[in-house]
């Protein structure tokens, strides 16, 4: 029988669901959240209230996800493949097609890539492999999840801990990290290079750790790849001029690349295949379907062209343009992601309520999402955005920031 002591060291859902769900419950009542959704036209969307209502809590930045040329390669993969999908763990057969997207990807990344159903069923695959040493010449490493790390690495904590020594290391903290890797043999830190509440990992601290002392570096760059970088390798990339056997990198294919899926970048044919044989949540039953995989083959196309530098571009000016109007801890950074701080979340879900009966769709953020006490209004910018459309939220939003007494 387990003990208190021996149970919630990583996780606890039935305090996390007391602390919260007032909130999601307050969140339900006032329609920002559980909307049904049908497409008026790009980036509007009308819910099942009626209401029309301009997307400003997306991830596909580059507005990708409109593309017709993504989602005419989407309906060529299913006459191509005659099939949605082969059923079976696509370690005994998959879909050529697939292998040739992989290719294609491999080839636009410069790096060894395998494709899966989400960055979540990457890193549900990879993290324990990590853990026990398989990729680390059998010496499981401590793992130290930065505090802010995504709640899709955050949550196998547990099933880590399992393999080796599991910590939560502070925000960006350098000093800590070094500490560790003074003392322990191994070390793999866990982060995101973009985070989805804002601001970014230290890349440059961290490979001067990694140069020193071997640092092994698991980084989700999934609000960064496309967004940013030539051909739109991303904010980690970039970083290394070939991707080494102590680095992984993981990106959703489903923000603004456009199409679906998740995406893990390796420096070896070992490592990927040690992933499609143990890889367990990534592999079972599970992979893209003709659909997915022809709008990223479609996708791949356009990251060869001078139309991503342009979306790119278009993004970046549509960020500057809500800088002017509106200050935030985020300004100036080349992220799409914005948060205006309102404290408690009731304050949050009444703005976010007002926004959206005036026409804006925005995420209310609060605790388990951000720390308690630190609730705010995320919003997200597209390159496909009209200036007049960004103007007009951000004066709704101002007024909206004065009359609650928001601090931003």
């Amino acid at each position: 029988m387990e003990t208190p002591s021996s149970t919630n060291k990583f996780s606890n859902y039935k305090k996390t669901i007391q602390t919260s769900n007032q909130d999601w419950e307050s969140a339900k009542e006032r329609l920002i959240c559980e909307l049904n959704v049908t497409i008026k036209s790009t980036n509007l969307l009308i819910d099942q209230y009626g209401r029309q209502l301009q997307h400003f809590c997306t991830t596909s930045y580059l507005g990708l996800d409109y593309n017709q040329k993504i989602l005419d390669g989407a309906i060529e993969g299913i006459l191509q493949a005659k099939t949605l999908r082969v059923a079976n763990s696509k370690n005994r057969c998959k879909l050529d097609m697939l292998e040739q997207y992989e290719t294609a990807l491999s080839k636009l990344f410069s790096s060894i890539c395998l494709s899966t159903l989400s960055c979540s069923a990457a890193s549900a695959g990879l993290l324990p492999l990590l853990a026990s040493g398989a990729f680390s010449d059998n010496v499981p490493p401590t793992m130290a999840f930065d505090r802010y790390s995504h709640y899709s690495m955050n949550y196998l904590k547990a099933a880590c801990a399992d393999e080796t020594e599991v910590l939560t290391a502070p925000h960006n903290d350098i000093g800590f990290i070094e500490d560790l890797c003074k003392k322990r043999k191994k070390v793999a830190y866990i982060a995101d290079g973009i985070y989805s509440m804002g601001g970014k990992a230290d890349i440059d601290g961290l490979l001067y750790l990694k140069s020193r002392y071997g640092l092994f570096l698991y980084l989700d760059d999934s609000h960064a790849l496309s967004a940013f970088g030539e051909n739109g390798k991303g904010f980690i990339r970039p970083y290394f001029q070939t991707l080494d056997d102590q680095t992984l990198i993981i990106a959703s294919l489903g923000k603004s690349f456009g199409a679906s899926g998740g995406l893990v970048m390796f420096g070896t044919e070992k490592q990927k295949s040690l992933m499609h044989r143990y890889g367990g949540p990534s592999n079972w039953s599970q992979s893209l379907n003709a659909a997915a995989i022809g709008a990223g083959l479609a996708s791949v196309k356009i990251h060869q062209t001078k139309e991503l530098n342009f979306l790119q571009q278009k993004l970046l000016t549509n960020i500057q343009l809500f800088d002017s109007l509106i200050a935030t801890e985020q300004y100036g950074t080349s992220t799409a992601i914005r948060l205006v701080p309102c404290g408690e979340a009731q304050k949050a879900n009444t703005i976010a309520a007002q926004l959206a009966n005036s026409g804006f769709f925005t995420s209310a953020v609060f605790f388990p999402v951000v720390p308690r006490g630190k609730a705010a209004i995320r919003i997200t910018l597209r390159a496909d955005m009209s200036h007049e459309t960004v103007l007009s939220f951000c004066s709704r939003l101002t007024s909206l920031i004065e009359k609650n007494q928001c601090n931003h």
